[in-house]
């Protein structure tokens, strides 16, 4: 009985493992880009699904009691909130953990070069385009690809044309 609430190795292994793999994941996603964020494909989700299948044992080893579990889940709480405290008390040292948005399209040009850095289509384009009221391409002041992974468009005024 002791086996489902006390973990069979040390408290310092149980959050040392999933801080190393809570670690790696903010890289990889960091890595991967804006879009595999905001809009799941369902490519996307089947990547997500098999990747924590994946690392589901390297993050808890052999142990699955319920106070090893309640670790590993408490540590990887607390280092989210502490990289997320870190990237708002202090910006410029942490800010190479967070993107900027990207801009796809300037002054009603698409902008290819960007649409292809960051795996967006044009059909995927015309689509935010549609879901923000633009019939015509020529209408756009700026269409950014924000850090969450959605679009913003942000229209010319009548005298920006």
């Amino acid at each position: 009985m002791d086996d489902i609430f006390w973990p069979s190795v040390s408290f310092a292994e149980k959050a040392l493992r999933p801080a190393i793999i809570y670690l790696f994941l903010v890289v990889a996603f960091r890595l991967m880009g804006k879009r595999e964020v905001g809009q799941f494909t369902p490519f996307d989700l089947i990547v997500l699904l098999t990747i924590s299948n994946i690392l589901q044992n390297a993050m808890i080893g052999n142990d699955t009691s319920l106070l090893g579990g309640i670790t590993g889940a408490v540590t990887i709480l607390a280092l989210n909130r502490l990289l997320n405290w870190l990237l708002v008390v202090s910006p410029r040292r942490f800010g190479f953990l967070e993107d900027a948005p990207t801009v796809l399209i300037e002054n009603g040009q698409i902008r290819a070069d960007a649409l292809r850095k960051e795996l967006v289509t044009f059909s995927e384009i015309y689509a935010a385009l549609r879901k923000h009221g633009v019939d015509d391409v020529a209408e756009v002041k700026q269409a950014l690809l924000e850090i969450d992974g959605t679009i913003s468009v942000l229209l010319r005024r009548a005298q920006d044309s």
